[in-house]
């Protein structure tokens, strides 16, 4: 897969990541300021002080990444066997240690290729008892829409805001990388060694194709060698047309195919309104036109929107710890410039969400009725969210940066919420047509 960039210096801007992931948990986004019953600053003070701390660094913008033009990640041209290859890897059982946890068991195809792998704590089970991943599995689905990481400052806008990039805090850029991680990490597929994982492929029953696309990357003395390749031969299967269906209700009903139920209208009506759900703000579509592409359900910007803390994770036991999302990417000058960034996590696409088992990076919700009731009523009714009326899974000197400007987080504490019972159904609805045919 092509990985190339263009760098050029550009108004300080932001961090350059020159490489070459969606997708859950921001939803209904907006410019993070000061208007709600959780803010300490106004706009103009924050807006002050982000300048000034744009002001002492000076790095590039990705601009291939950024560009209005491009459609995310390249798609190689493949063959039906290489795509067979990697589809045949991805459902591998035996890769994992112990055998038995393929990256099909956590992007389980029944569940839109997201999933728990048997785990109730809102976050996947790894191939071992009592090893969990960080954050709630998303979907592998559409990744060939997903642009490289990149930093972009709008003219009149009061932030710096970032975009795109694979994870849930965008911290590589490329599928190789994507699937490398959960096969190394020892508390999701435990794979061990690359030269384990070259023997196991060696000793398979699809040892011969692979041989046959990647010639000697199995008996390679360099570890990453392996790695390449299996990465390689997974992202054609996530990067085939199989994966990117586009074969929902609603594209029938863009297409002209499919009619809404009222109570779908209705939701989608909420969706897009400004004043209620908000939600299209986000989570983009183009319901006038009949190309699917327009319709992705995000933006891939990043967003804190302050996601109640998921006390059954066994990290969030200590009371000193936080998944801080955006900021923590390993780079140490972005780390050290941006806690503007902290809390944020990338906006997943909400193709196929009525399928999932959890909700939010943390898997905080294991109901979509209660995400949406979330959004409606953070602010209006804190204390059903935060065992202490406060945004509790965020450090106090980062809650400045939680969303509290456009709706629904516009709301005083004990105001009417954005949205009423009603309208929460109907958005519930609405995104059930967002299934696509195969998981429905």
């Amino acid at each position: 897969m092509a990985m190339t960039s263009l760098k050029t210096p550009m108004l300080r801007v932001g961090t350059a990541i020159a490489g070459g992931l969606v997708i859950l948990g921001a939803i209904f986004g907006g410019v993070r300021a000061a208007s709600s019953a959780f803010s300490t600053k106004t706009p103009a003070a924050k807006r002050a002080e982000l300048a000034s701390a744009q002001a002492s660094r000076n790095h590039d913008l990705n601009l291939a990444a950024a560009s209005v033009g491009a459609m995310g990640t390249s798609a190689p041209q493949a063959s039906d066997a290489q795509v067979s290859l990697g589809r045949a890897i991805f459902f591998d059982p035996r890769l994992s240690v112990p055998e038995g946890t393929s990256c099909a068991s956590c992007h389980d195809p029944r569940r839109a290729f997201a999933g728990n792998h048997g785990s109730t704590s809102g976050v996947a089970l790894g191939s071992r008892p009592n090893h969990f991943a960080k954050r709630n599995t998303p979907s592998v689905l559409y990744l060939r829409f997903i642009h490289k990481f990149h930093l972009h400052w709008e003219e009149d806008a009061p932030l710096v805001n970032a975009y795109a990039g694979f994870f849930w805090d965008g911290r590589v850029d490329s599928i190789v990388d994507l699937v490398k991680q959960p096969l190394l990490n020892p508390d999701e597929m435990n794979g061990g060694e690359p030269r384990r994982v070259a023997a196991t492929i060696a000793s398979g029953p699809y040892a011969a194709d692979f041989r046959k696309e990647f010639g000697g990357a199995l008996d390679d003395p360099d570890p990453n060698a392996i790695l390449k390749a299996l990465g390689e031969a997974v992202t054609t299967y996530l990067l085939s047309p199989e994966m990117a269906p586009f074969s929902s209700r609603y594209d029938e009903y863009i297409r002209g195919k499919e009619q809404l139920t009222t109570t779908e209208a209705m939701g989608l009506k909420a969706f897009k309104d400004p004043a209620k759900g908000a939600c299209s703000g986000c989570h983009k579509l183009n319901d006038r036109s009949p190309d699917s592409k327009g319709s992705l359900f995000t933006d891939y910007e990043f967003d804190a929107v302050a996601a109640p803390r998921n006390r059954a994770l066994p990290a969030n036991h200590d009371p000193n710890y936080f998944d801080l999302g955006l900021c923590e990417r390993a780079d140490a000058d972005y780390k050290a410039k941006t806690a503007e960034f902290c809390g944020q996590f990338r906006t997943p696409s909400l193709r196929n969400v009525a399928v999932r088992q959890s909700f939010m990076h943390n898997g905080v919700f294991s109901k979509l009725r209660d995400v949406v009731a979330f959004y409606a009523t953070r602010d209006t009714n804190p204390e059903r969210w935060y065992k202490s009326g406060t945004f509790d899974d965020i450090p106090t000197k980062y809650r400045d940066n939680v969303n509290v400007e456009k709706a629904p987080y516009n709301k005083r504490r004990g105001g009417t919420p954005a949205l009423d019972d009603e309208e929460i159904d109907a958005i519930v609805a609405f995104l059930g047509t967002l299934t696509d045919a195969q998981f429905r």
